[in-house]
């Protein structure tokens, strides 16, 4: 199993079981150095649905009780455990990132902070645990993901966009629950 991507570049694999571990390890690595409680953190995105294809990279939740209180210290504790933080704007979210070496090209980790038990991490859960017990809806949405390949579309931004509209379907479940 081979993780990482590099800048705006869009590829999605196979499903590797491995990933589960690597979300494990990872999980280990950020609560032996922030302190952070197991409940805090989650595997989401597409490598925790299982049995889809999915870019090579490990998303993390990480739930907070509030962004603004977060310090300096929170992030180097983080960085001490190999995520960097990074310069994007997200409403409600803090994006940090783990590389394959200090060159910072090939993006292996995404963490994402949000506030605990928020809108925004109610929706990321619900996302993951929908596709993995909706065999259909999952299967929707690795074809939705193969088909961005026979656009004329390219890049991160891009491909996220193009999920959209799939993505803000399965909230609307969400609100249905």
């Amino acid at each position: 199993m081979k993780l990482g991507l590099k800048n705006n570049e869009v590829v999605i694999v196979p499903y590797a079981p491995e990933w589960k571990d690597e979300f494990n390890k990872a999980k280990a690595e950020i609560i032996q150095t922030t302190h952070l409680k197991p409940n805090q953190i989650e595997h989401i995105g597409s490598t925790s649905i299982e049995g889809i294809r999915a870019k090579p990279i490990i998303d993390i939740l990480i739930g907070v009780e509030s962004l603004a209180a977060l310090d300096k210290t929170f992030f180097k504790n983080l960085q001490n455990a190999g995520f960097y933080r990074l310069k994007v704007e997200r409403p409600n979210e803090i994006v940090c990132a783990k590389f394959t070496d200090d060159t910072f090209e090939t993006k292996t980790h995404f963490i994402h902070i949000v506030e605990l038990e928020k809108e925004k991490w109610d929706q990321m859960l619900f996302f993951r645990d929908y596709l993995n017990t909706y065999q259909d809806v999952k299967e929707q949405y690795e074809n939705l993901k193969e088909s961005f390949f026979s656009t004329e579309l390219k890049g991160i931004q891009s491909y996220t966009d193009y999920k959209e509209q799939f993505v803000q379907s399965v909230f609307e479940q969400m609100k249905s629950k």
